[in-house]
């Protein structure tokens, strides 16, 4: 079965992220204004810890092995201290001579030194290696339910998201879930504990001092909320723009051919400079007020030490203090303001990890296709007989585009839709395969609605080659047998022989196994029709959808390819649409659809006698040729 590309007509289109916008429900004023911050910061947080549930234990024992690491280091430079003091009496002592240096019992304290900062190192590489694992465990869990999401959504979501939307959220937005908890969990539970252990060592030390380190903590707290205000609005902002960047980028180098060939590149170019300087200016201002949190915290931060140095150096002056304790205390001193300006930090980056999964959520929050039937219908043989009954459809509410379609198509028919542009000839085939579901009435086959089935199992029935071929990165061989993967090569060249390819195949250098580039440059149009036709083949499915694609090759292409379709055609209901209707006057029966509706009905013969409709859009692909050229066509 040949499968439609990215669009479920199988057309590419290219939307603007404005345009992306106004489908989504909002203007050019709703895609450009500023985001202020997540919408439910907490709420995103509870989703993500609900998300985390099975990783609870892991993470539990995280947050220990932390906490136990920041506990032995905070206890570093109080146990350090004690050797300063013990080296300080010892030479005081033995200038005095009254004693020597107790070099041993120095020695004992550096050995437990060495031992705390060694089991907080141990501690801490223990956690870093569970938290990453942990981190991008989840990480694989969102990719993997996001893509098994994409599968079951439906096309109407498609038609209004831009493939680089949908394509950032899958890596940009979660690999900044990923960073923000391989970081920010670990280093919130070891700033915190370090906060708060330093200021029990500070207080066990001297009080005064404390009191004297603590003055400038205000100024610090007032500082860092104005600077995360602010920031957590441009991180958000920056999200957002990188986004509608990488939609861009993708759309321009999907449709790199349209733009060359209309000259838009500059057009281009100054969109994307205008997305791109939008992120730029978003980007640069969230990491400078990121950024300068540190040097302004630490400018903050040596306006404490100085008034402890000086009050320090009194109190030790009087005999108050020690001289060991007066070096711990600085040591914390020193340590006190950087946890504070690191929860700063993870608060920033707990706002884009915010932003970063609200997008995520968003997408898996999506409304998906209609659930499977409880007890799906299976036919162990079809005839192929169609039926579409009082149909109705609208994209848009309000805006029907089906309107009360019924006809009915015996098993093994030829039916040609024909009708002009937007008359709803592609969006019957869309409700015949189920991309949408109708929105009253109902389509049977065999007498059985469309609906009792399950996706899988009615789109199997159905073959479809359509005007917009689509081949993947692969092999001639793997495409044609991507419409049934347990097919032999044979099968899979007498497929390709029915279709008349199996000629110019032989003839390239790998034969069958030659690689299809990316972008389909090393195939004609006729050339991949033809492998299309030949995928179709070897699906051998009851029910065709062929929308004709003759248009764009030559002469002798186009003879091969009615050849080939006229054998996929075969002993098989076949829906065609006809563009060009001197190729549908062999049909069974030909349905003429105007504005949603069947306006007539019937053979060639039948409906040029009438003179409606369909004989006056006959007669008008007539009528800008000569006498000669205008009964030469008509002959053919």
């Amino acid at each position: 079965m040949s499968v439609p590309g990215p669009r479920s007509d199988g057309r590419r289109e290219f939307h603007s992220p404005a345009a992306a916008a106004r489908l989504r429900g909002g203007g050019p004023r709703h895609m450009m204004g500023p985001v202020e911050k997540p919408r439910d910061f907490r709420g995103t947080l509870r989703k993500l810890v609900r998300y985390m549930g099975p990783y609870r234990l892991a993470i539990v024992f995280v947050v220990l092995l932390a906490g136990g690491s920041t506990t032995f280091s905070i206890f570093g430079p109080k146990v350090l201290g004690t050797a300063t003091t013990k080296l300080f009496e010892g030479l005081m002592a033995h200038l005095a001579g009254a004693g020597e240096i107790d070099f041993v019992g120095i020695g004992r304290v550096l050995i437990k030194v060495l031992a705390l900062y060694l089991a907080s190192a141990v501690l801490s590489y223990l956690q870093g290696w569970i938290m990453t694992k942990v981190a991008v465990t989840i990480t694989y869990k969102l990719r993997r339910d996001m893509m098994a999401k994409v599968h079951r959504m439906p096309f109407r979501y498609f038609d209004g998201t831009t493939h680089g939307e949908v394509l950032s959220r899958l890596t940009n937005d979660v690999d900044t879930v990923n960073q923000s908890l391989s970081q920010s969990l670990t280093q919130l539970v070891t700033s915190t504990v370090t906060v708060i252990g330093i200021l029990a060592m500070m207080l066990s030390i001297n009080w005064q001092m404390t009191l004297v380190a603590l003055v400038t903590l205000p100024l610090s707290t007032g500082v860092v909320v104005g600077i995360v205000r602010r920031s957590q609005r441009l991180f958000a902002r920056q999200q957002e723009y990188l986004g509608h960047v990488n939609s861009h980028v993708e759309e321009s180098f999907s449709g790199h051919t349209i733009i060359k060939a209309f000259n838009a590149e500059e057009r281009a170019t100054r969109q994307f400079e205008k997305l791109n300087d939008t992120l730029y200016s978003a980007a640069w201002k969230a990491q400078f007020l990121s950024g300068i949190m540190m040097p302004v915290m630490g400018f903050i931060g040596n306006l404490g030490y100085v008034a402890v140095v000086v009050l320090g150096g009194y109190l030790a002056a009087r005999g108050r203090l020690a001289l060991g304790d007066i070096q711990a205390f600085i040591q914390y001193v020193r340590s006190f303001n950087q946890p504070i300006t690191q929860l700063a930090n993870i608060s920033n980056v707990l706002q884009q990890m915010a932003a970063a999964a609200e997008r995520v959520f968003d997408f898996l929050a999506e409304a998906e296709e209609m659930p499977e039937p409880a007890a799906p219908l299976v036919l162990e043989k079809v005839a192929g007989r169609v039926e579409f009954r009082d149909v109705h459809f609208s994209y848009v509410p309000d805006k029907p585009v089906i309107k009360g379609f019924s006809a009915v198509v015996e098993p093994g028919q030829k039916v040609a839709i024909v009708g002009p542009t937007g008359a709803g000839k592609t969006t019957l085939v869309k409700l015949l395969m189920r991309f949408y579901d109708v929105d009253q009435g109902a389509i049977l086959i065999d007498g059985h609605d469309i609906r009792e089935f399950r996706r899988a199992d009615l789109r199997r029935l159905f073959g479809m080659v359509l005007q917009d071929t689509w081949l993947f990165n692969g092999t001639i061989m793997e495409n044609i047998r991507y419409g049934r993967r347990d097919a032999t090569d044979e099968e899979v060249i007498e497929a390709a022989k029915a279709a008349h390819i199996d000629r110019f195949v032989r003839t390239l250098p790998e034969g069958y196994q030659t690689a299809i580039n990316e972008e389909v440059t090393n195939l004609s149009q006729g050339q991949k029709q033809l492998l299309t036709i030949a995928r179709a083949i070897l699906a051998d499915p009851r029910i065709l959808i062929l929308d004709e694609a003759t248009s764009a090759v030559d002469t002798h292409t186009e003879l091969l390819i009615q050849r080939a379709m006229q054998n996929l055609m075969r002993a098989r209901t076949s829906f065609v649409i006809a563009h060009r209707l001197s190729t549908v006057r062999d049909a069974d029966l030909i349905l003429v659809i105007r504005e949603g509706n069947i306006v007539e009905q019937g053979t060639h013969e039948e409906l040029l006698a009438r003179g409606g409709f369909y004989a006056e859009l006959y007669n008008s692909q007539f009528e800008q040729l000569g006498e000669p050229e205008l009964m030469a066509a008509k002959q053919l």
